[in-house]
């Protein structure tokens, strides 16, 4: 088992999909995908599967997480000196809730993704925002919807559990001016990428 654990290591390092580094440059996509070995590909690879852009997936990807791997919900105040309970399942660069993170597993027919992997959480976030298109009908381009739908799930962005959520609504907006500016970044260097990180 052990060496098992080794091989799937030694192969995961070799593909160049799986680092824990943060970006240096969170706002420039270009430098984000330059130097983050394979974050490219996984990202390339999470669009061909199910059909959200690159763009959008960093766009939550860093409201949600910041690009921390293992990000998860603060803490709330428990007794005495001792942490409370987290509000939520929450984890990961995607901070994808448990119930939902299973969900992506039984679509994607594999239980060894991890939230801790940006190639599975780049790829989880594609899928849900794709189930978002179908369902709901909101274009990628509109990032800020997406995010919405992402944060309070498609039944509440239907029930428009966001309205009145002043906060949750300035995060939408972020998010979109991150998609909106890494779509206008990429178009620039995504022949220099797919040349770099080539064949996909």
């Amino acid at each position: 088992m052990h060496r098992r654990a080794l091989l799937i290591g030694s192969a995961a390092t070799l593909a160049g999909c799986v680092t824990n580094d943060r970006p240096d440059n969170p706002g420039d996509a270009c430098e984000i995908f330059r130097d983050q070995s394979g974050w490219w590909r996984s990202a390339r690879s999470a669009e061909r599967r199910w059909g959200a852009p690159p763009a959008l997936q960093l766009a939550i990807i860093r409201q949600e997480s910041g690009f921390r791997h293992n990000a998860r919900p603060a803490r709330g105040r428990g007794f005495l000196f001792f942490p409370g309970a987290r509000p939520s399942s929450a984890h990961g660069y995607a901070q994808a809730l448990s119930s939902t993170w299973a969900e992506y597993e039984r679509a994607r027919g594999d239980s060894g993704v991890d939230r801790n992997e940006f190639s599975d959480a780049t790829d989880f976030v594609s899928w849900y925002c794709a189930g978002t298109q179908r369902e709901l009908g909101i274009p990628f381009h509109d990032a800020r919807s997406h995010y919405l739908a992402y944060h309070e799930g498609r039944g509440g962005y239907r029930r428009g559990t966001y309205n009145g959520n002043g906060t949750l609504l300035a995060a939408a907006a972020r998010v979109q001016s991150y998609y909106d500016t890494y779509a206008g970044q990429l178009r620039r260097c995504e022949g220099r990428l797919n040349r770099w990180w080539s064949p996909f």
